[in-house]
């Protein structure tokens, strides 16, 4: 997926955000937004969102002496959503579906996306996203691929979310890799976030030897590279992932809640709508 002009402002809006993250003053925020606006001025629009946001953040970081300038935005998320666990479960438990009922869940906690809202509603999300009819469902295709796959990697996408992800793999038999960043990016997962909500009990976790947003497969480590070329079956969480990944075949499914109106646009779906999706030009059913 190419970079869309109305990205722009979204770009800037997260330098902004990561600046006041780390209690920046004024003059650094403005410092900031200046270097920002200067880099975009030579952005190549056949880029990914991601391929830019991954400038965007470096100079960010690089302006502000912080590698990490969303750590407590993550711990705090992945405690809020440790603390709904029990209830999460209870859900599971009880779902006349439990596998889709785990996708859905999974899906609500991409709520949790630093790089598009500040705040947000754990339990009201969980309410409405069990509810929501899916704006693109491809159920069926999913757990056919279940059946036969002998390995699932699982591209992670943010911390906290990483919880409710948790949730979808006790749902999955077979043996689950999942994947985080190797560095810093926004709010998305490492493995010490990973390790934080305990994906490590239900999943091997690997590193993408990555810190851009999304999986730049370029960019990622040889080893991963390897792992996600032999993967039989990918599920890949987030906007970001969509972004980089959706030309990677029908082996990939893209769980996400169409929170941006660009990538909603681009999918041909509401913003809110939820979306289970498997790559492929001819391997989409609309709800």
């Amino acid at each position: 997926m190419h970079t869309y002009l109305d990205c722009y402002p979204c770009f800037v809006r997260q330098a902004l955000e990561a600046a006041r993250q780390l209690g920046a003053d004024e003059q650094m925020q403005k410092t900031v937004l200046e270097r920002v606006l200067e880099l975009l001025k030579s952005i190549d629009l056949s880029f990914t969102p991601p391929q830019i946001g991954d400038q965007v953040h470096r100079l960010v970081r690089q302006e502000l002496g912080d590698g990490d300038p969303y750590r407590a935005f993550k711990e705090t998320a992945t405690r809020e959503a440790l603390a709904l666990l029990p209830r999460l479960r209870k859900v599971v438990k009880e779902a006349e579906d439990p596998l889709e009922t785990g996708v859905r869940l999974s899906i609500a906690g991409n709520i949790i996306d630093a790089g598009v809202h500040s705040s947000y509603e754990l339990w009201p999300t969980v309410q409405r996203v069990l509810s929501q009819p899916f704006a693109v469902e491809d159920m069926d295709p999913l757990r056919q691929s279940l059946a036969n796959a002998p390995k699932v990697l699982y591209l992670a996408d943010n911390a906290g979310e990483t919880v409710f992800d948790r949730l979808l793999i006790e749902c999955i038999e077979a043996p689950v890799v999942y994947a985080v960043k190797g560095g810093p990016i926004l709010n998305d997962a490492t493995v010490e976030d990973a390790q934080m909500a305990e994906v490590d009990r239900v999943a091997e976790l690997l590193s993408t030897g990555s810190d851009a947003p999304g999986t730049i497969l370029e960019r990622c480590s040889k080893p991963f590279q390897r792992v996600f070329a032999e993967a039989p079956l990918v599920i890949a969480k987030g906007q970001a992932n969509y972004e980089t990944l959706s030309e990677q075949g029908s082996k990939v499914f893209f769980l996400l809640q169409a929170k941006c109106p660009v990538i909603a646009r681009d999918l041909g779906v509401p913003v809110g709508g939820l979306v289970l999706r498997r790559g492929g030009v001819n391997a989409v059913n609309t709800a």
